[in-house]
């Protein structure tokens, strides 16, 4: 009762002493169990890496001290091992080379005495180089007559494919692939075109190329987002990212053949049928993150699951820390089965007789976390219980994988570009960036070169034509 000042407290009945101290002794116990939450939540953030959580790897400082591994006990050392395939630059034929150099000896090196005639299998040693850079300008001289009957003047049209700007397509191209591709700023990408290609070049005119280029791409874009519709599996992501200092969301949709990304303002569900329509009916990979949750059909990423499981493990509650060495058990086994199966050691009914009793040993410890009563395991455990069909999709159905790796290695470079560039800065910028990062990721799913693709398709667009197929089997 030392709270209380001596002259109020000289005042009060019995009665309402005892009720005000059962007030105060209340608030000093929920002042505690509040100050427990704090410390506990302070302990988590703390514990916090990309090794336990869905927090990306660009999150963590470079000179963050990296979490201790287990010693290996290989004594192999670093680097190339003896008996590994040699990797060499192939000598290119003579007839490719710009010049040859014919170096004779003149004199021995021993005696001194003149050396005559020539090896006939000389050493060949070939140095690389870049060539002088220098634009090459195209003048077309646009010639205006008058007719001699009525006095009118005609100008000669440009031909076909000839832009009416001072950009030509491969040009065109290249700056785009420097600003969407290799993500770099309108300033940068003018500096080089400026400096290295002695092209001149400002940040505005590097802009204009942007748009032209977004125009170029527009078509086979909405072509590959029409196509979302129709996939049996789809690996999904998304991340935060600005547009115009306003909070957005970059998404990625990756098929085994292409990927389209869109920029939206919310990461609410109302994006997911912005991006794959209404009526898609097939398989996503992805986290746990609720809007994904109207799709018919989930494979939640044992990736993520793997992390969040140790995060358990990292933990302070050894409650907590035992259920995650006791779930993190099961999934390395799972792993194990998994890659036998890819790697053609197992067939496919082998690895889903060798998986049953696996789910049926998580399916249990969730169970427990969910009747632990405590606060740190229920909420996760029972949703990952009462959503266990989601966990195993891949096992049923042949052909699906069980992470969300695909996606994420195709966001990974849109992450880069937004902490390089902090987002972009108009609707056109956004509509470049998705436009271009789809034309790059599906470019490397199909093995092919986005420079010699982005050329083609600026050069029908130049000549009115519609973009050649991006896809080799559409």
């Amino acid at each position: 009762m030392s709270e209380i000042p001596a002259e109020l407290l000289a005042e009060m009945t019995p009665a309402v002493r005892a009720f005000v101290a059962s007030l105060l002794a209340s608030m000093e116990s929920q002042r505690a169990r509040m100050q427990e939450e704090i410390d506990d939540l302070k302990a988590q953030v703390k514990r916090l890496t990309p090794q336990n959580s869905s927090m990306p790897p660009s999150t963590q400082h470079p000179h963050a001290r990296p979490t201790p591994k287990p010693k290996s006990n290989s004594k192999r050392k670093r680097g190339g091992q003896d008996g590994h395939r040699r990797v060499v630059r192939q000598l290119v034929p003579i007839e490719r080379c710009a010049e040859v150099h014919s170096l004779l000896p003149e004199n021995c090196r021993r005696c001194g005495k003149v050396l005559t005639g020539a090896d006939p299998e000389p050493i060949r040693h070939q140095v690389w180089e870049l060539p002088p850079i220098e634009p090459v300008i195209v003048e077309y001289q646009r010639h205006r007559l008058i007719c001699s009957g009525c006095g009118t003047s005609t100008c000669a049209a440009l031909p076909c494919g000839v832009p009416t700007g001072q950009f030509g397509p491969r040009l065109l191209a290249f700056t785009g692939l420097l600003m969407g591709h290799f993500r770099q700023s309108k300033r940068r990408a003018s500096l080089f075109l400026s400096d290295l290609l002695n092209l001149p070049c400002c940040p505005a005119a590097s802009v204009k190329m942007q748009n032209r280029v977004s125009e170029a791409l527009n078509q086979t874009y909405e072509d590959l987002k029409g196509l979302l519709a129709n996939q049996g599996q789809l690996f999904m992501d998304e991340s935060p990212t600005k547009q115009a200092n306003q909070k957005a969301w970059l998404w990625t949709a990756v098929s085994s053949s292409f990927a389209v990304f869109a920029i939206f303002a919310s990461r609410a569900a109302t994006a997911l049928p912005k991006l794959l329509g209404d009526q898609f009916t097939g398989i996503i990979n992805c986290d746990r993150a609720k809007m994904y949750w109207q799709a018919k059909r989930l494979q939640w990423c044992w990736a993520h699951l793997k992390r969040d499981f140790q995060s358990l493990i990292d933990h302070h509650d050894h409650q907590v820390k035992r259920l995650g060495f006791d779930l993190k058990t099961p999934v390395e086994t799972l792993f194990t089965l998994w890659h036998k199966y890819k790697s053609g050691a197992s067939s496919w009914e082998t690895f889903q007789t060798e998986v049953k009793p696996i789910r049926d040993q998580v399916d249990r410890l969730l169970l427990r976390g969910v009747f632990s009563e405590n606060k740190r395991l229920i909420g996760m455990c029972n949703e990952l219980y009462n959503h266990r069909e989601w966990l195993w999709t891949f096992t049923e159905i042949q052909g699906l994988e069980p992470t969300n790796n695909t996606a994420e290695r195709a966001l990974r470079p849109a992450v880069i570009y937004r902490k390089l560039s902090f987002g972009t800065q108009s609707e056109a910028g956004s509509r470049f960036i998705e436009r271009m990062l789809t034309i790059s990721e599906t470019c490397r799913l199909q093995k092919r070169s986005v420079y010699q693709w982005l050329t083609a398709a600026v050069e029908a667009s130049l000549s009115g034509r519609p973009a050649p197929s991006i896809l080799t089997d559409p």
